[in-house]
């Protein structure tokens, strides 16, 4: 049998970001409740009260799944150095039995000159490759072989130290990304490792995203 509870706790948890906002006690609940009211009671099938919904909200604010988001918070205030850097490529191409090689060659190109930016990863089909502009030549030589199915310039990339607890506590990826999003901040790439990441972005939106995620300390 459904319930006003149920009904709501369903309705609240298919939009995560209205269920950040409500764990975080920025939302009026009695405005709220009005939003939704029709959506609740086409599902019921029946009226309900306004007082209803209001108290069916502030059980599922106020319950332990809910309160996750304060453990993130938590770890968040503990992030470590924020480190961005500019003028990047990214480059795609489709995995083949050589590419392997040609990585190889290029590693000893950037082990040549420490100053420069490189990151690299594989799926099962492809092979991303991020690098400072200046080494975009001899990529182009070095794969000059092999399939590119993408090459982006003008990007920047933020790379963000986490602290160690982060890997016990679920959600972490989604906070900082759903902030992103509300920023209207487009992700090309995201690169991780267990205790840091690193997002590619376009230069002309580094800026707003370094901010958004250095603003994720004084949550």
């Amino acid at each position: 049998m459904k319930t006003i509870s149920s009904v709501v706790e369903h309705y609240i948890k298919k939009k995560p970001f209205l269920q950040s906002a409500l764990a975080q006690g920025i939302i009026n609940l009695t405005s709220l409740s009005r939003l939704i009211k029709p959506e609740i009671q086409e599902e019921l099938g029946k009226d309900i009260r306004n007082g209803a919904i209001v108290m069916a909200l502030k059980r599922l604010s106020d319950d332990l799944e809910f309160r996750a988001t304060h453990k993130i918070i938590k770890v968040l205030k503990n992030i470590g150095e924020i480190t961005v850097r500019s003028s990047l490529t990214d480059f795609t191409f489709l995995v083949s039995d050589t590419i392997l090689e040609k990585q190889t060659a290029l590693l000893e190109e950037v082990n040549k000159n420490k100053d420069v930016f490189y990151t690299s990863s594989r799926g099962v089909n492809e092979l991303n490759i991020v690098v400072s502009n200046s080494l975009d030549s001899i990529i182009e030589e070095f794969f000059k072989e092999e399939k590119c199915t993408q090459k982006a310039e003008n990007l920047a990339s933020i790379t963000v130290k986490l602290p160690a607890e982060n890997v016990s506590v679920p959600g972490i990826y989604y906070f900082i990304f759903q902030r992103l999003a509300w920023e209207g901040i487009v992700l090309y790439e995201v690169i991780s490792t267990t205790n840091e990441f690193t997002i590619i972005v376009n230069d002309d939106q580094v800026d707003i995203a370094f901010s958004t995620i250095k603003d994720l300390k004084s949550l």
